[in-house]
């Protein structure tokens, strides 16, 4: 399987080559060349099939002969080794929850599935490879828990000072070996932006720098794992299906369009968003405006230039009409998104967080033109990580998890940077 950059389609890499740049030179997201449909039986027996064999279907092209399939299948064992659970919210309407995983976020998938294919690729060299990441929330987390250790890695995290929860930001500070965190006096942009211009720096060609943010396309793409198995829990119903993804760089949600283009029957998307609505301005007006992100309580996706944006538009030939016939995209503010937190919780005792009150916005917005569809938002963190939105919210205390309570104790350390020339001479040193 080759991939070219969506800047230059004449630039072609293997999956080795695309992991490992993570961004091609050209600053371009790597995309792959050609998708292949999955057999129609495959879809027809599904629910008799293991999440691991799904996976394996699932991304098996996309790897091609680059990794031996006695390995790949090694490596979706430990990385699916958490549970996916449909939880049944009300009539038809459903949460997948993505937050069973070690850091307790949906980024845990494709985190582990990137480490592991890294360290598969390294198995033999002595080089290093730096993975450079910047994030909004999970992604900091799950990727210093998925490379903690791994051989010859170092990975250097960007996150906005101020603007990630207590929780996370110790998931991404306190593990120490591997793993440094850089506290940027900003917002997400200026990190991802900061991230994206190290790719392209000649004076740090030779720290072999890769992201593990969801433009490495071994993060994305494990996310159509997920998408896959609420099919699977969902097709005894019969009915069509509506998947709504709170959306920040637009990762899941372009994953589940990729699921799609390999045959699996999904009738609808929704991007959910907070108060950062590029993508429904677009849908809307037809013209793609990014503006600077804005703090929101759902941080996760405080986002106003989404990366992923582009593979969307790749995968529908940026066919504005095809993509507006299986897309929809709303926005909404705080004030929606607690008081739905307070109205799930006192009609269904269901403890939703900030994203997963969003996409169940999102979700019952375009179900009201879909009266007998079944729909599915993802819950893509666990509450704990937002305690202080969600407790005050519905006047309860929540239990801490035993994953949370591991990193409470532990001593925060940092190094604070406000422009790209102090990343870039931290890297340098």
């Amino acid at each position: 399987m080759n991939y070219y950059s969506l800047n230059n389609k004449t630039h072609k890499v293997s999956f080795e080559e695309a992991v490992i740049q993570g961004l091609a030179p050209d600053r371009g997201l790597y995309f792959p060349e050609t998708i292949t449909p999955l057999s129609p039986a495959f879809f027809e027996t599904i629910e008799t099939i293991s999440h691991e064999e799904i996976a394996f279907e699932a991304i098996k092209q996309f790897v091609g002969s680059e990794i031996p399939e006695a390995e790949l299948k090694q490596i979706l064992k430990e990385t699916l080794s958490f549970d996916f659970p449909l939880v049944k919210v009300e009539e038809n309407v459903f949460s997948l929850e993505l937050f069973h995983g070690p850091t307790m976020a949906f980024k845990d998938v494709g985190a582990r599935f990137m480490s592991r294919c890294l360290a598969y690729f390294n198995r033999n060299k002595n080089q290093k490879n730096t993975v450079l990441v910047a994030t909004s929330g999970d992604t900091g987390g799950a990727v210093a828990s998925g490379f903690l250790g791994v051989k010859g890695v170092e990975v250097v995290i960007l996150y906005p000072s101020g603007k990630v929860s207590d929780i996370q930001e110790r998931q991404l500070t306190t593990l120490g070996q591997n793993i440094t965190a850089l506290e940027v006096d900003g917002v997400f942009d200026d990190c991802q932006d900061m991230v994206k211009k190290a790719f392209l720096d000649e004076d740090l060609k030779y720290k072999n720098l890769t992201s593990a943010n969801s433009i490495n396309i071994a993060r994305w793409l494990p996310q159509m794992f997920y998408i896959f198995f609420a099919y699977r829990e969902l097709k005894k119903h019969n009915k069509p299906i509506i998947l709504s993804c709170p959306s920040g760089n637009f990762g899941n949600i372009c994953a589940g369009i990729m699921a799609k283009r390999l045959g699996l029957p999904i009738a609808h998307f929704v991007a959910s968003t907070n108060a950062n609505d590029t993508v429904p301005r677009f849908l809307e007006k037809g013209n793609y405006e990014p503006k600077p992100s804005i703090a929101t309580i759902s941080n996760a996706m405080d986002v106003g230039n989404p990366s992923n944006f582009i593979r969307i538009q790749e995968l529908y030939d940026n066919d504005l009409a095809a993509f507006q016939k299986d897309f929809s995209s709303y926005s909404f503010t705080d004030a929606e998104t607690e008081a739905t937190l307070k109205t799930i919780y006192k009609n269904t005792n269901y403890i939703a967080e900030p994203h997963g009150a969003v996409g169940y916005l999102g979700l019952k917005k375009e179900m009201q033109q879909h009266p007998n569809a079944v729909g599915v938002f993802l819950e893509t963190a666990h509450p704990i990580k937002f305690l202080d939105i969600v407790e005050p919210a519905l006047n309860i205390k929540l239990p801490i998890p035993t994953q949370i309570e591991s990193v409470l104790h532990q001593e925060k350390v940092s190094i604070k940077i406000k422009s790209y020339e102090e990343m870039k001479n931290y890297l340098l040193k």
